[in-house]
């Protein structure tokens, strides 16, 4: 029998797949220009900390994250490099920006008068990247305001503008007219700051999708986020670039159970043995981000094979018919998410499945599922 020193149910997050994903990002760059590691919501759900390590070791220096609180978590990790904060500087926090060296996204005028006078109180200068709203709608300068407040913002001396940024809305649509709409309004405004006498030695628009399919001279940073752990930017983007899952999410088989045909399985015997059937039960379930929106439909690799999964997803666990695989035995690894045996069962997959993305499919895989950082994927 098999001894658990904790849980049998974890993600091996594979760096080496890691390293590829980076790779296939700086092919899409240009010489002059730099990756901003996107390692927001705990790098997507793969943990901030190992990830922006592995990083540095491929030459990283300029990560991105999207609260005060993330940025601290990699400062007391000892990360010193350059890290922007996206979500902004709420009142209150400018102390700890201006502590901590942390940049925060600037796109609002009452900010940059509090960050400014704080910093002058303190006698330093913090740096921030200036975030216009080139067309999505959500946050930042539009024309007009950016044009209003560039006269309040020479006026704000505590204040270094090192970068200026937006973001793009629909960049995974390789048919939307709209990117081509953002990408001359943004140059247009850049160009606007520049004739106030202000140049940010940083320019940067381009997420994962910006960077495959819509890169610009312009800029001297990428922003890639999922293309780094092995989501696709968008269904047109498979042909365009070559990319490796990194998390793993794998557990062990606790239960073999035989039950005869006609045996109902789970909550609401939504699913009846058609005929006699082994099934295996697996310790994961929705708590763990297993959405039960798999239910009698997830796939799971055991053995070299796929199975599917049985019955409504419960809190804490799931069933799989193994009929077909005589070798199944309690203790055996199966990966939910991943590769193993050369098969694979992607993030898109899952997203695919239950009508989202696959950021927010590795976003939700819960923290009760430790991480594991094996130099090479395992199998178990």
């Amino acid at each position: 029998m098999i001894a658990f020193s904790e849980r049998p149910t974890w993600a091996d997050i594979d760096l080496v797949a890691l390293r590829h994903n980076l790779g296939q990002a700086q092919r899409c760059c240009l010489e002059t220009q730099r990756i901003l590691a996107v390692v927001k919501a705990d790098a997507y759900g793969h943990g901030s900390v190992p990830v922006t390590r592995a990083l540095q070791q491929c030459g990283i220096t300029d990560f991105a994250v999207a609260t005060l609180e993330e940025g601290l978590e990699l400062r007391a990790a000892g990360v010193v490099d350059p890290i922007l904060v996206l979500g902004g500087c709420f009142p209150g926090q400018e102390g700890a920006f201006i502590e901590h060296r942390l940049m925060p996204a600037l796109f609002d005028a009452d900010l940059a008068s509090r960050l400014s006078s704080e910093a002058i109180r303190r006698g330093k200068r913090v740096r921030v990247h200036l975030k216009v709203d080139s067309g999505m709608g959500r946050v930042g300068f539009r024309r007009d305001q950016l044009q209003e407040f560039i006269p309040r913002l020479q006026n704000c001396p505590g204040l270094e503008i090192a970068g200026f940024m937006s973001h793009l809305a629909c960049a995974d649509d390789l048919d939307s007219p709209v990117t081509g709409a953002q990408l001359e309004l943004f140059l247009q405004m850049l160009d606007m700051l520049r004739q106030a006498g202000i140049a940010p030695p940083d320019v940067h628009l381009n997420n994962s999708a910006g960077l495959v399919a819509w890169n610009r001279p312009e800029f001297t940073l990428a922003r890639p986020g999922i293309m780094l752990y092995g989501g696709l930017p968008g269904p047109d983007f498979a042909d365009r670039v070559s990319l490796r899952p990194v998390m793993n999410l794998r557990t062990r088989i606790a239960q073999l159970r035989e039950l005869p045909a006609g045996t109902g399985v789970s909550y609401g015997h939504s699913f009846h043995a058609p005929q006699n059937m082994k099934v295996a039960v697996l310790p994961i379930g929705y708590a763990d981000g297993y959405n039960r929106l798999l239910s009698n439909r997830g796939r799971a690799i055991l053995h070299g094979r796929i199975v599917p999964v049985v019955g409504r997803v419960c809190m804490d666990w799931i069933m799989l018919d193994v009929t077909g695989v005589a070798q199944a035995e309690v203790g055996d690894c199966v990966t939910l998410l991943g590769t193993a045996d050369g098969l694979v069962i992607s993030g898109d997959d899952w997203a695919g499945q239950l009508e989202t993305i696959s950021y927010e499919v590795f976003c939700r895989i819960g923290e009760r599922v430790p991480r594991h950082y094996p130099t090479v994927t395992e199998n178990g």
